[in-house]
């Protein structure tokens, strides 16, 4: 077991749906319920490796590690990474772990992956931040356009290069790093499941039937999300962060961290098991 101040960086050998998996992974041990982040699409656990130096995370335990298909993450069959493999290849890492419950970080399809595993085992889940996650067709904008082409993946990365002067928040740094960031014989399948969900997935609902608490955290260029009234209506907190749009981690981190700390600073809820 790591003590509570080491960061250990490991890659974990699993099965997951019969595919080999080496799961690239970061965690901190402690006696707390740990603090759990899903990355986003595109994206990678380093997204959320400033944890270390926020003060008022200071000792708290956390797990973060590349999503199959993502980072330094290797996976034997790309072609079966979608969601639900996703979903299944967290609820391995905890087990592998030994996180029985916890809080839920998770961005973009991360928040997504936490919400169907929260679904299915909402015990587990102490309470959950949803940094602009995937809940109705009108967050698959990408996707979907993606799937229109013969090779989803070769047209996400053309249009990921003539993009680095997006003017959106976050998108030029999100494009250079996305040829490192994804395996392409991953884009297909995992779009697919991503509007196949947003679509007929029922994922609002899920979402606030979740007896957690909830934060859904935005960055200014979303606003127009036309569910935000549904989820305020819904007793979800929302934060909104300015000068970011889809990435406020990577547009504004230090309000994007504030948020996430005032809202764990509101759960008063006991220690889980040791893990």
């Amino acid at each position: 077991m790591p003590s509570a101040d080491r960061v250990v960086h490991e890659q974990i050998p699993l099965r997951v749906r019969g595919v080999n998996v080496k799961v690239a992974s970061v965690r901190r041990g402690g006696t707390d319920a740990p603090v759990v982040f899903l990355h986003g699409f595109g994206t990678s656990k380093e997204d959320y490796l400033d944890v270390n130096q926020r003060h008022d995370f200071a000792g708290r335990p956390f797990l973060a590690y590349d999503a199959p298909g993502c980072g330094a993450t290797e996976c034997a069959d790309l072609g079966e990474v979608d969601l639900p493999f996703l979903a299944d290849t967290a609820r391995t890492v905890l087990d592998r772990a030994g996180i029985g419950r916890f809080h839920v970080v998770g961005h973009s399809s991360g928040a997504l992956t936490a919400l169907l595993l929260a679904h299915q085992e909402p015990g587990r889940v102490l309470s959950f931040v949803n940094i602009k996650g995937i809940l109705a067709p009108e967050d698959c904008v990408l996707s979907r356009e993606a799937l229109t082409h013969r090779d989803p993946g070769e047209h996400l990365f053309q249009l990921a290069e003539s993009c680095r002067d997006s003017p959106c928040y976050g998108g030029g740094l999100f494009a250079a790093n996305l040829p490192n960031k994804v395996r392409r014989g991953a884009v297909a399948t995992l779009f697919r499941s991503m509007v196949e969900l947003a679509d007929h997935g029922d994922l609002l609902p899920k979402f606030l039937s979740l007896p957690c608490p909830r934060l859904f955290v935005y960055g200014e260029q979303c606003a127009g999300l036309s569910y935000l009234p549904l989820l305020d209506a819904n007793g979800v907190e929302l934060a909104e962060i300015p000068h970011s749009g889809h990435l406020p981690m990577y547009s504004n981190p230090v309000a994007t961290w504030r948020q996430i700390a005032e809202f764990h600073a509101r759960q008063l809820i006991p220690a889980a098991r040791r893990w």
